[in-house]
């Protein structure tokens, strides 16, 4: 028998991909509001009630909203597209190559990681736990993203102003990703994080620069490099990508949709230094395939299925 699946806040750029991942296969029936219900609480909370599994793509006061409207003893399973929940308690991180397969299979309440930590968390979190970078270095992160992880506005505001090249953002050092970036990889000291955003539509890089040399136990490069690949070595979506063509790599406006991420590990000729560097789809594995790989787990089908690989 299909499960039934609300996406509240199909609308959206997020909510739109996962309908797309889960066309035509027939796990998963969605249930859909039509435009006159899909903003009435009443509407949405009997729809919440009555599915399989909810997935919100909402901004975060209205996920937070949503949750209050799921009775007590209700079957509905979560998965929150917003960061509203993300280092809350009693939410599992729905990063599964990180805290598990079983561990996101048997979750009640999902939350799914943010665009850019999804990259930081993939490259440092593995390397810090074991050991072979410090939990204490005050970490900094640059990351470009294409503008629709942005929502309608800046979607509207990019394909309506072609003169922009270059977005740069929390300013202010309070990108609501932080926390997430900073639990998930156990450091002592908030990630200095640097965000900004490019003329196209999807695709994002997200780099930490290591000092090694100026790093107290911290491994080499190399090292780093095996031990991420022995880490992801079981995982069809998360690869090292190989050397790249001519020492360089490329974000491309004609980027076809991905749900894969690849890591890469880069290092100067003496070693002294090295830059971990992560390319994925900010709506793929950084939005909208992460939310439908946790769904896979939790309906008990292999994570991949409906992903685009």
């Amino acid at each position: 028998m299909a499960r039934t699946v609300f996406i509240d806040g199909a609308a959206g750029t997020t909510g739109l991909e996962i309908r797309e991942r889960l066309h035509g296969r027939s796990e998963f029936d969605l249930v859909a509001l039509d435009d006159a219900r899909r903003k009435e609480p009443a509407a949405r909370a009997e729809a919440l009630n009555a599915a399989d599994f909810a997935i919100l793509c909402l901004p975060d006061d209205a996920a937070r909203e949503a949750v209050t409207l799921i009775e007590p003893g209700s079957r509905v399973r979560v998965i929150d597209a917003s960061s509203a929940h993300r280092v809350a308690p009693g939410w599992v991180f729905g990063f599964p190559e990180l805290v598990g397969r079983d561990t996101v299979a048997q979750a009640a309440r999902v939350s799914n990681p943010g665009c850019y930590s999804t990259g930081f968390i993939a490259l440092l979190a593995p390397l810090v736990a074991a050991g072979l970078l410090p939990a204490d270095w005050p970490y900094t992160c640059n990351a470009v993203s294409g503008y629709s992880g942005g929502g309608k506005t800046l979607i509207e505001r990019f394909e309506g102003d072609h003169d922009i090249a270059w977005r740069g953002y929390a300013l202010g050092l309070g990108h609501k990703h932080v926390p997430e970036m900073q639990q998930c990889c156990g450091l002592a000291i908030p990630p200095i994080f640097s965000p900004a955003v490019i003329p196209a539509h999807r695709g994002m890089v997200t780099e930490i620069p290591l000092p090694l040399a100026a790093m107290a136990r911290a491994a080499s490069a190399e090292t780093l490099r095996f031990a991420l690949t022995e880490f992801y070595a079981g995982s069809r979506i998360i690869t090292m990508g190989e050397e790249p063509l001519f020492g360089e790599i490329l974000l491309r406006r004609s980027r076809e949709p991905s749900d894969r991420m690849e890591l890469f590990v880069f290092a100067s000729a003496d070693g002294s230094q090295a830059r971990l560097v992560a390319l994925l789809d900010n709506l793929g594995k950084g939005a909208s395939g992460a939310a439908v790989q946790s769904l896979n787990l939790m309906a008990g089908l292999d994570e991949t299925a409906g992903l685009r690989l």
